[in-house]
């Protein structure tokens, strides 16, 4: 089997180099520096290779390898999202592609129960008190429980069925509003808006995908919906709400937050919402696990997806989480 990826900056998808070691158990893997080539001569490498590697820092492939993608054969995904790697006419043109499934709806659910508990108990405004030489109770808006909190959830996918699994022991009311909802998780209600989301719930956790339906889905005036003291917990992307009204109801101290996304990621050094004590940013990094350790090396859940998917391939047997336009589309 001949293997192929082609970076753009350092092919940090492929990394450690444990995983690589892994990869060549398969066949002949080739990296190529792609950021000098043209459309023509990537697709005259892809097609030399029985499969591609897409993921961070791939080059996006052209769209004329659906008409002739001559050797390739499997598109293995090694992110969540492919739209910038791998054009939609290749799903369509019936080229197998596959992302790396459900492998980070652990971490990221993980992270998501942390910065709700965070927020939740004012985690935040806590450290800082202290730090200024406190001692005894934080001021009033400070702390607040899971039990029987009126928890809706924003998008009920991977992710958001890991972090309801998780929720579930402390207690809680749980809402849920998704359209593509199929099989409602047992013990939640489900609503059928935003509006009835945000209007009777406590805390909001948003694990929606970002598409043209969902962005500044979360508007102002949802925001006001809630009550006081209330959270929004986000770590699915920053464009689902309008990020210029939370920080108004931030601002004010009315409502209290855990972002790990935000529109843009990045924000200025001298932001002032760097210093308010009632929101904690982690910069889109709340699912990262531990440092490769050579002395003691491991595969993460991703990598260990990929491998799998290519023993598949290698004996003929159905791959995990194929992408089809639909699933394609959807995942942001």
């Amino acid at each position: 089997m001949k293997l192929l990826h082609i970076t753009l900056k350092d092919a940090r998808c492929l990394e450690p180099e444990y995983f690589r070691q892994k990869l060549r158990e398969f066949g002949e893997l080739t990296v190529l520096p792609g950021e000098r080539m043209t459309p023509e001569q990537i697709a005259a490498h892809v097609r030399e290779h029985d499969v591609y590697l897409a993921g961070w820092d791939s080059v996006m492939l052209p769209c004329e390898l659906a008409e002739n993608h001559g050797k390739l054969r499997y598109i293995c995904g090694l992110t969540g999202t492919m739209r910038a790697f791998v054009p939609i006419e290749l799903v369509e043109a019936g080229i197998p592609l596959t992302n790396w499934g459900d492998a980070p709806a652990w971490e990221v659910a993980e992270g998501a129960m942390l910065l709700l508990l965070a927020s939740l108990k004012t985690l935040h405004r806590r450290i800082m008190f202290h730090r200024a030489g406190g001692y005894w109770n934080p001021p009033p808006g400070c702390g607040g429980s899971l039990y029987e909190l009126n928890v809706g959830v924003y998008g009920c996918g991977l992710i958001g069925q890991r972090f309801i699994e998780m929720l579930k022991p402390f207690g809680p009311i749980i809402r849920i509003f998704d359209p593509y909802l199929q099989q409602l998780p047992e013990g939640c209600q489900r609503v059928a808006s935003l509006d009835e989301l945000f209007s009777q719930s406590e805390a909001i956790a948003i694990h929606a995908s970002l598409t043209d339906q969902t962005r500044n889905s979360v508007t102002a005036r949802h925001l006001a919906m809630l009550p006081d003291n209330a959270v929004i917990v986000n770590t699915a992307r920053g464009g689902i709400i309008d990020q210029e009204a939370l920080f108004r109801e931030l601002e004010t101290g009315r409502l209290r937050a855990g972002l790990d996304v935000l529109e843009p990621d990045y924000l200025p050094e001298d932001h002032p919402a760097r210093k308010w004590e009632n929101l904690i940013i982690t910069g889109h990094s709340i699912q990262h696990g531990p440092p490769f350790d050579p002395a003691r090396p491991r595969l993460e859940r991703r990598h260990k997806v990929a491998l799998e998917n290519l023993r598949r391939f290698r004996d003929g047997e159905p791959l995990l989480w194929v992408m089809d336009a639909e699933r394609y589309r959807r995942s942001t």
